[in-house]
């Protein structure tokens, strides 16, 4: 199936409330591995790489990769810039053939946000490209993006005037989660979610996947989180099974049953949270 836009992936999973996973992949075995899983569930899915994984690849290595592979598969795939605070970096990416990008100017005050946004946004649709928008910094560090402190809330009202004055195609609030593992139950402001979707019809992203339990997730995306981040999660699968395998068979050395092992522990896992995330079966 051809690549579609990152619209034709979420306007259909906010109207029926489902959820589509976003995971932060670092190569093309992981890529591989998700576009599998998608595959044999039958799940839109989205494609996220981040700054860090871009400047190790290339932008452009990326997205072939990702173009070739995601057509040999009969799903919908998405290929995304995951937390850019970089405009350069993210037209480097756009102008590669990226279908969108996370512009997170969230240390930049309000105003300038704002309008660095809207740039961002206008350079994006003349590429048929789709901008994710975020005002509140996410708690935690990851791929070296980030903090230990989740950014000042900012007022509903006012980020209503964002999303409507950036024409973003989704919106990352703060409610509560954060980057990396949890060392304790997270508080989840569910009602922040629930408000800014009532008040416009806007797919909102969650940041902060890995962890969270299963009615966590399903009652976040009943309020309308459409797009669900999966970065860390997915680096320990990979980590963890070529240690696993190394381990359980020291003496062995054919590379490719070694990928596999890994091929096969990755795809598990996203398909697990495809099926929590209700995206199974929606392709």
């Amino acid at each position: 199936m051809p690549v579609v836009s990152l619209n034709e992936i979420l306007v259909p999973a906010f109207k029926k409330r489902y959820g589509v996973g976003a995971f932060n992949i670092v190569d093309d075995l992981t890529m591989m591995a998700v576009l599998d899983a998608a595959n044999n569930t039958k799940s839109p899915v989205i494609i996220q790489v981040s700054v860090k994984t871009v400047k190790f690849w290339g932008a452009r290595l990326i997205q072939q990769t990702f173009t070739e592979l995601a057509s040999q598969r009969s799903i919908p795939a998405t290929l995304h810039l995951d937390h850019c605070p970089d405009v350069s970096m993210i037209k480097t990416c756009l102008d590669a053939g990226w279908n969108s990008a996370l512009f997170d100017a969230s240390n930049l005050t309000y105003e300038e946000n704002l309008r660095q946004t809207t740039e961002v946004v206008r350079y994006a649709k003349n590429l048929g490209a789709g901008v994710e928008g975020e005002l509140e910094a996410v708690k935690g560090v990851e791929d070296g993006v980030g903090g230990d402190i989740e950014g000042e809330l900012v007022p509903i009202d006012k980020c209503i005037e964002f999303i409507d004055a950036t024409g973003i195609d989704c919106f990352a609030p703060a409610i509560g989660t954060a980057h990396g593992m949890y060392s304790k139950e997270p508080v989840i402001n569910f009602d922040r979610v629930k408000e800014i979707t009532e008040r416009r019809p806007v797919p909102i992203v969650l940041h902060g996947g890995t962890g969270l339990s299963e009615d966590t997730f399903r009652h976040l995306i009943k309020n309308g989180c459409a797009k669900v981040n999966i970065s860390t999660k997915l680096k320990m699968e990979f980590a963890d099974g070529f240690r696993t395998y190394l381990e359980g068979k020291p003496k062995e050395y054919d590379p490719l049953k070694l990928l596999r092992a890994v091929h096969l522990d990755i795809q598990r896992m996203a398909v697990g949270f495809m099926n929590i995330f209700g995206s199974a079966g929606q392709a």
